[in-house]
């Protein structure tokens, strides 16, 4: 793997569980979150997001699969994601239906709504332009020295970023049957890689929502084993 789309490319789909949910019905296989991923760099492509650009990704405390297809949509396109951004240059902004109203974007910035529905018309429905898209790879040719995230002013590429998941899968022992919680929140860069990228990058299950797991990410998890997100790096 060489950039976060490889994570996922079309050989990685299968039936096994990529993020898991409280409810069976509410999770995604490997297969459904690689579709979901590319339909989201589609449908992100049309609202003008571009390598250089950058799409806003805000989380709730429990987290749910909606962010995470949308920074790997943004990861296909060669743009960066920034989680739970303070004010930033955002061509997109991707965040919980209940608190759109509350953001102020920049001319030129599309807010799009997960979950619940914001009543502003001028909000895009996250998930239901995801279900309409294109259910195919983006062809965008995206170099591992691209910019894949941002935090607090600094730049992340996919190169430092897969080589610091590889480095989690192997510490931990992450593998096919391991199931990680983020706990820590995802604008913590060390969070991101050892609580989605690595299990992902393993083959493993990350679990959101209210579901507990073999390995939590965070400090005082109810997890039997916990990764430090700051030794990620």
């Amino acid at each position: 793997m060489n950039v976060l789309g490889d994570v996922v490319a079309r050989d990685r789909r299968s039936d096994a569980i990529a993020v898991r949910t409280a409810s069976r019905a509410g999770s995604y296989s490997y297969e459904k979150f690689c579709t979901q991923a590319w339909k989201a760099g589609n449908l992100l492509r049309h609202y003008g997001v571009r390598t250089g650009a950058t799409v806003g990704v805000v989380t709730e405390e429990t987290l749910s699969p909606p962010p995470l297809v949308a920074a790997f949509g943004t990861a296909l396109l060669g743009a960066t994601v920034a989680f739970d951004p303070g004010p930033v240059d955002a061509r997109a902004l991707v965040v919980p239906g209940g608190r759109a109203d509350g953001f102020d974007p920049d001319p030129g910035t599309q807010v799009l709504a997960y979950g619940d529905e914001s009543e502003d018309p001028t909000i895009a429905n996250f998930e239901r332009e995801v279900w309409s898209e294109n259910p195919t790879m983006p062809p965008d040719s995206v170099s591992a020295g691209t910019d894949a995230l941002v935090a607090d002013g600094e730049r992340f590429t996919h190169e430092r970023l897969l080589a610091a998941a590889r480095g989690v899968v192997d510490d931990a022992g992450l593998d096919s049957e391991t199931v990680v919680v983020p706990r820590a929140p995802l604008a913590d860069p060390g969070a991101f890689v050892a609580g989605v990228l690595a299990p992902l990058v393993a083959g493993a299950t990350v679990g959101v929502g209210e579901t507990t797991g073999d390995v939590g990410v965070g400090n005082g998890v109810p997890e039997a084993r916990a990764i430090d997100p700051a030794g990620a790096f």
